[in-house]
């Protein structure tokens, strides 16, 4: 299913704060608050790439928060489940004290809604949604189980995402913050490949 333009799925659920407290009323549009927030999926707790992202994102959560943008989490497990993982301390398997929430999808209801659920397995895929401040969905990836997600190309969105919103500039190839973007019309292009070509490669 594709989800980019359209309005983000809205969903109740229980939660492990980044306290490590757990809420029986998280409500995704709540949470929203008029910020971008990155939306992602991981299959279940307690397995092999699934920390290794999670403990990324948290790595690169600064990166996020100066960039005013939330960080969401789901899985399938219940909320105890996130919780007794999160106090696994990272050396034995576990992911640490994460600062972002951790939302407990046990119904499977939420992957569902965003069309990602494992045909065969009935659990979520490695997906990661990219939510902008009207609540619509602006960037969507899914990669299969085996495959874990690269974050600074999740931030690398990100900046695009605001550039485009600041200047109304469209994003090329390899673009990272800093480089030309182009105007979006023909004049634009052609000065851009007329000029700035290299970037590409």
């Amino acid at each position: 299913m594709i989800l980019v333009t359209k309005k983000a799925p809205d969903f109740n659920a229980s939660a492990v704060l980044s306290n490590g407290s757990i809420i029986d009323n998280f409500n995704l549009y709540k949470y929203l608050e008029n910020k971008i927030t990155v939306l992602f999926f991981w299959p279940l707790d307690f397995t092999f790439v699934c920390p290794t992202e999670i403990i990324s994102l948290n790595q690169h959560f600064n990166s996020f928060q100066k960039r005013n943008v939330n960080l969401l989490g789901i899985s399938c497990d219940s909320q105890f489940v996130h919780q007794a993982w999160r106090n696994t301390p990272i050396n034995k398997g576990g992911i640490g004290h994460i600062k972002f929430m951790m939302i407990s999808d046990i119904t499977k209801n939420i992957q569902k809604s965003y069309g990602i659920e494992h045909p065969d397995l009935g659990i979520a895929l490695r997906a990661l949604f990219i939510i902008d401040k009207e609540k619509i969905i602006r960037h969507q990836l899914v990669n299969d189980l085996q495959f874990g997600r690269n974050i600074n190309e999740i931030i690398r969105i990100i900046d695009a995402l605001k550039h485009n919103e600041k200047y109304g500039d469209v994003c090329p190839a390899q673009w990272e913050k800093g480089k030309k973007s182009i105007t979006p019309n023909s004049k634009g292009i052609i000065n851009y490949l007329s000029n700035d070509i290299n970037e590409l490669y």
